[in-house]
């Protein structure tokens, strides 16, 4: 991005991405503490050495130690499509939602759609994904291995997100908002009955813990980039100051943020919706660099992964221009 772009375009694109994470970490560590709330044991005493374990993770292993842990945290996730099936859904609307997505002209649907954007083309992902092929050590003749593994793993987690929004809707479905991580938790009750709250605070821990230790990392990447440092979880403090002193102050200011007071589900929400909002900025970085064959040669995007790459990022920036009108005709009394 550095060699492609202006230096302010490049300090644009790293602005966005430090605007959308900041809250994201704050959200993860307050989603850590939200857990182990519903275990009975208070934030205060699980968010500090959450985070020394989170940046121990970074600071003293290597890129692929750090990878196969994150993979075991993923696993967290295969409880949602046991509580989908067990929750017993109405397959007939489901299937028929597939089909022919429902849809509400209203502000609040509209900003929940933005939200679920946010946290599946998440920006954050688009520089980790990108900056951890470099940091494993990928060469040329990888490259067909991590496309499929690109491919697969966003597969993979739609299929969860879709999973997850059955579940819920199975077993909460028309309740109205819920307004804790308790409410939440009675998505997974027909899979774990009494067990219930215990399951979904296992699976929150390992979601939250997931993107607490990936977020920060993909900031400190795009920074070191940007600025032309070395950046590697597998360097030391020394070898890589700037880098692994970003990583840590991202660490510090979300845990420190989520020991206070805040409303778990709205900071849920309100950062998702930022992530959403600044997702098609990234993204068109990422369309514009992937689509140029002098900077990539073979391969840069064929004809059809432009069209297909280029809708995606039309359609995620129309739903996002869409919020923004509807909140500025609302301070106007217009909405």
């Amino acid at each position: 991005m550095r060699e492609q772009f202006s230096l302010r375009l490049t300090a644009l694109a790293v602005f966005c991405l430090l605007l959308a994470n900041t809250g994201l970490v704050v959200s993860e560590f307050a989603g850590i503490g939200a857990a182990f709330e519903l275990l009975g044991v208070p934030k205060w005493a699980v968010i500090p050495p959450a985070a020394i374990l989170l940046w121990s993770l970074a600071l003293f292993g290597s890129y692929r130690w750090a990878e196969r842990i994150f993979l075991l945290m993923s696993l967290a996730f295969f409880a949602y499509p046991i509580a989908m099936i067990l929750g017993h859904p109405h397959w007939a609307e489901v299937g028929k939602h597939l089909v022919v997505p429902h849809m509400e002209p209203s502000k609040d649907f509209i900003l929940l759609a933005v939200a679920l954007i946010g946290t599946t083309v998440s920006p954050y992902m688009q520089f980790y994904a990108a900056t951890g092929v470099v940091d494993r050590g990928a060469k040329p003749e990888d490259y067909k291995l991590i496309r499929a593994d690109a491919v697969l793993g966003a597969v993979f987690a739609c299929v969860i997100s879709l999973t997850i929004i059955i579940a819920t809707a199975a077993a909460i479905g028309g309740t109205g908002p819920l307004n804790s991580a308790a409410q939440a938790a009675e998505a997974l009750k027909p899979v774990a009955g009494q067990n219930a709250e215990l399951l979904f605070a296992l699976g929150l821990i390992g979601a939250s813990a997931l993107a607490g230790a990936v977020v920060p990392l993909s900031a400190s990447y795009a920074i070191g980039e940007a600025a032309g440092v070395e950046r590697s979880v597998s360097r030391s403090f020394r070898d890589a100051p700037l880098f692994l002193g970003l990583f840590t102050a991202q660490i510090v200011l979300g845990a420190a943020v989520a020991m206070t007071p805040v409303d778990v589900i709205q900071l849920l929400i309100g950062t998702q919706v930022l992530q959403g909002l600044i997702s098609p900025i990234v993204l068109v970085y990422l369309l514009v660099l992937t689509n140029r064959r002098s900077l990539l040669g073979p391969a840069a995007n064929s004809p059809r992964y432009r069209i297909a790459a280029t809708s995606v990022v039309v359609g995620v920036a129309g739903m996002s221009t869409i919020l923004l009108v509807q909140t500025v005709l609302g301070w106007f009394g217009l909405g």
